[in-house]
């Protein structure tokens, strides 16, 4: 069963953020399938309610790793219950000063805003890979797990972590995308743009893009033979340790 279908992707319903999901449930190509309760992604924890924290404590969260930038997560600390450590991985988002220059110019254009995206996917995909490097290698560590992932909206930054973890653990492309895009339906965004956004961009920033998912995917894997080369070469993940994750993760 593939996400958007059927109880996939499985989702925590919060009142004070959203796009929390459980990555089990997923089919992969060997015939496994990705355990629930291990490993979840979401948006921003910041504005949890009391009712909120009782929800995600039943998760029994081990570790959430935070990829949002360090002022991001300083401007808005994630509220957990006890027993969930944070570790902190930060992606800054580099594009964001391009980006309120030209919103406050008036001048954006939806093109200019997927461009400025694509940028931040090519990294993600390049420079970035140590961060989620260190986010693998720390679903490795024992007692990490269950384990939450998450960045602001949990749609670009976690969207890409989530692709690559899927990806490494045999789910074919088709679904991988659908639980990427699954943000669309999901998250609540409260971005407040500047007055006179023409629609077309804030609707390109607010949406998660299957074509610079797939760019990035495929800029990742550019030059190595296979899915386990590149985890090798590029994630520290060889034969052994990835081995290990599927063994963790798939059921």
């Amino acid at each position: 069963m593939s996400a958007g279908v059927g109880t996939l992707p499985r989702v925590v319903a919060l009142q004070g953020a959203s796009n929390l999901r459980d990555l089990g449930g997923y089919a992969t190509a060997d015939g496994r399938r990705t355990r629930f309760g291990l490993v979840f992604r979401s948006a921003a924890l910041g504005g949890l309610t009391e009712d909120d924290l009782a929800t995600i404590g039943a998760l029994k969260l081990k570790t959430v790793c935070d990829l949002r930038g360090l002022h991001e997560a300083e401007r808005a600390p994630s509220r957990l219950p006890p027993g969930a450590e944070i570790l902190p991985m930060p992606i800054e988002p580099t594009v964001g000063a391009s980006l309120r220059d030209i919103l406050e110019r008036g001048q954006a254009t939806g093109e200019d805003v997927l461009s400025l995206l694509a940028q931040a996917y090519a990294a993600y995909a390049t420079q970035k890979l140590p961060v989620y490097r260190a986010l693998f290698a720390t679903m490795l560590q024992p007692g990490r797990l269950p384990l939450l992932f998450h960045c602001s909206a949990g749609k670009d930054r976690t969207g890409f972590g989530a692709a690559l973890l899927l990806t490494l653990l045999g789910v074919p492309r088709a679904t991988v995308m659908e639980d990427y895009l699954a943000t669309n339906g999901l998250w609540r965004s409260e971005r407040v743009f500047p007055p006179g956004t023409a629609p077309e961009v804030a609707q390109t920033l607010m949406r998660a893009h299957a074509p610079l998912l797939e760019a990035a995917l495929e800029r990742a894997l550019t030059g190595h033979a296979s899915i386990d080369d590149f985890a090798d070469a590029a994630l520290g993940l060889d034969a052994t340790r990835l081995r290990t994750l599927r063994e963790k993760i798939l059921e």
